[in-house]
C-alpha cells in the first residue's frame, strides 16, 4: 500500500518490512555526525537512533541483515578542507568522532569506507577525490551472499550518504526503502533534505 503526497512528494509506504532477503542498512551512525559534539554534526542526529534501533529490532527478528557503514578516514585526505577538499576533519580513523554512537545497537557487519581517503558518500562505492576513480566497498558482495534483495536504508545524512547508498541500491537493481523518520539532512541550503528525498523517489526509491 503507497500513497502519495501533493503530487511532487516522495512516495511514502505505511511500513518497513523484513524478512531473509531483506537487508538493512544503517549509514554513518557516528560521534562526528550524530552527536552536538561533533566536527560535522547533524540536527538531529541522535533522534534517530531509537528509530534506528527499532528496525534493527524488526529486521533481525525476522531473519533479515543488519549491515553498517562507518566513516573511517586517514588524518589527511583530499576530501578534507584542510587538504582541499570539501568538508571539516571528521571520522579519522580510531578516534572518537569515528566511533559509532553508543546507544546504536550493532547486529550485523560494520562496512568502512574512505579508508584510503576517498570521498566514502555511498555505503557501496568510493570514489578518489583526485583522480574521480570509482571502486566498490565490501557492501554489495555482503548483500549477494546472503540473497538479498530488498534494502532498507536509514542514517545519516539524508542529503549526502543516505541518498548515494540509495542511489546506488537502486542501480545494482536492489528494492530500496528509504525510513523517513530514520534519516536527517546536514541541509547546506535550506530543503536539501527534502529535495534529496524528492530526488530519491524520482530514481524509484521507496520513502517510508
Amino acid at each position: 500500500m503507497r500513497a502519495r503526497t501533493g503530487g511532487l512528494g516522495p512516495t511514502l509506504g505505511v511500513v518497513a518490512s523484513y524478512g531473509p532477503g531483506t537487508a538493512l542498512v544503517v549509514v554513518d551512525l557516528q560521534n562526528d555526525f550524530a552527536d552536538p559534539q561533533g566536527s560535522l554534526t547533524v540536527a538531529g542526529g541522535l533522534q534517530v537512533v531509537p528509530v534506528v534501533n527499532h528496525e534493527v529490532q524488526e529486521a533481525t527478528a525476522a531473519g533479515a541483515l543488519v549491515a553498517y557503514t562507518q566513516d573511517w578516514h586517514p588524518p589527511n585526505t583530499p576530501h578534507f578542507a584542510k587538504d582541499g577538499g570539501r568538508w571539516p576533519v571528521h571520522c579519522v580513523r580510531g578516534t572518537w568522532g569515528a566511533q559509532l554512537v553508543p546507544s546504536l545497537v550493532v547486529a550485523g557487519p560494520v562496512v568502512r569506507k574512505g579508508v584510503g581517503g576517498e570521498d566514502g558518500y555511498s555505503g557501496f562505492t568510493v570514489r578518489d577525490p583526485v583522480t574521480g576513480a570509482v571502486t566498490q566497498t565490501q557492501l554489495a558482495d555482503l548483500l549477494q551472499e546472503r540473497s538479498v534483495a530488498k534494502v532498507v536504508v536509514v542514517g545519516l545524512a539524508t542529503d549526502y550518504c543516505v541518498k548515494e547508498t540509495a542511489l546506488d541500491a537502486v542501480r545494482l537493481g536492489f528494492a530500496t526503502s528509504v525510513v523517513a523518520a530514520g534519516v536527517r539532512a546536514v541541509d547546506l541550503a535550506p530543503g536539501d533534505g527534502a529535495r534529496a528525498l524528492e530526488e530519491l523517489a524520482q530514481a524509484g526509491v521507496e520513502v517510508i
